[in-house]
């Protein structure tokens, strides 16, 4: 059997030696590890893949007893990761994310897909998964998010994907599923938020597009960054031009997110990230 090992605290002498030492003894073969240390806050984080039977709480317990006290220890199996994801209307996300879970190109496993509207209903369902429509109209932010909860609480997922989900998530919301929530945003953030972001890049002149995918966080797209890109573009293109090449570059960057989070190679460390690639 295959495990990750993340561990995340204050640094100090023998951190590597300590870990190894402990997967030795307990018979186990290191596959990878990677290590880093924050040197401005004395921060130690290493991810660890290793085979091997393994009792977790006993090797968790035996490793917290040899690091220090702030030890954070996340032991898992290299696992599948189920997902649901939400969507508005724009398809070219959802529709990358579907081909890629048919083809098993990815690490997860797509459980349902909820939209706030049912255009991308048959898209979904093309794929044999479940589409699940609540609208949004005539009702709260709040009685919109709780029925999408009450969908969510039928489902064993490890991670929400929002594949350009339009609307503003609750703090209630992000509270319950924290950490859980991954996002893209159509643009270096915070540059050009809000609506039609192309035409303002396109009025700007901008010279080049990108893309940002995050961990969602009660503050509007300013939560853990996971993975960003760009596309250069000149004069000549117009909004539309910059449009189709935007959906492009947030289709890539939103992947290549969820290939690190899914393969567990992302520490959350306040509002930044670390990543081991």
């Amino acid at each position: 059997m295959k495990h990750i090992l993340r561990i995340a605290c204050s640094d100090e002498k023998g951190l590597i030696y300590r870990i190894s030492n402990v997967l030795f003894e307990n018979n186990f073969n290191i596959d990878r590890n990677d290590e880093f240390v924050d040197s401005e806050k004395n921060l130690f984080f290493m991810r660890t893949e290793f085979s091997g039977d393994c009792d977790v709480q006993n090797l968790k317990n035996t490793l917290q007893e040899i690091l220090p006290e702030d030890a954070k220890i996340n032991l898992t199996l290299n696992k599948v990761k189920n997902v649901v994801i939400l969507v508005t209307k724009e398809h070219h996300c959802l529709s990358d994310l579907l081909i890629r879970n048919e083809f098993n190109e990815m690490n997860f496993n797509v459980l349902s897909v909820i939209g706030n509207y049912d255009i991308l209903k048959d898209l979904t369902e093309k794929f044999d998964i479940p589409f699940h429509y609540i609208p949004a109209e005539n009702i709260s932010r709040e009685e919109h998010q709780q029925k999408i909860v009450e969908i969510l609480q039928q489902y064993d997922f490890d991670y929400i994907v929002l594949a350009k989900f339009m609307r503003i998530l609750t703090p209630e919301f992000v509270k319950k599923f924290k950490h859980k929530i991954i996002n893209i945003h159509h643009s270096f953030l915070p540059a050009f938020i809000g609506a039609n972001p192309y035409k303002q890049a396109h009025e700007r002149g901008v010279k080049m597009i990108g893309a940002t995918s995050h961990f969602v966080t009660d503050d509007l797209d300013e939560g853990p960054i996971i993975y960003q890109d760009i596309i250069k573009v000149n004069h000549s293109q117009n909004a539309k031009d910059l449009a189709k090449l935007g959906k492009e570059v947030e289709k890539k960057v939103l992947a290549e997110a969820l290939k690190l989070v899914f393969n567990d190679k992302v520490f959350i460390d306040e509002n930044k990230t670390v990543i081991f690639e």
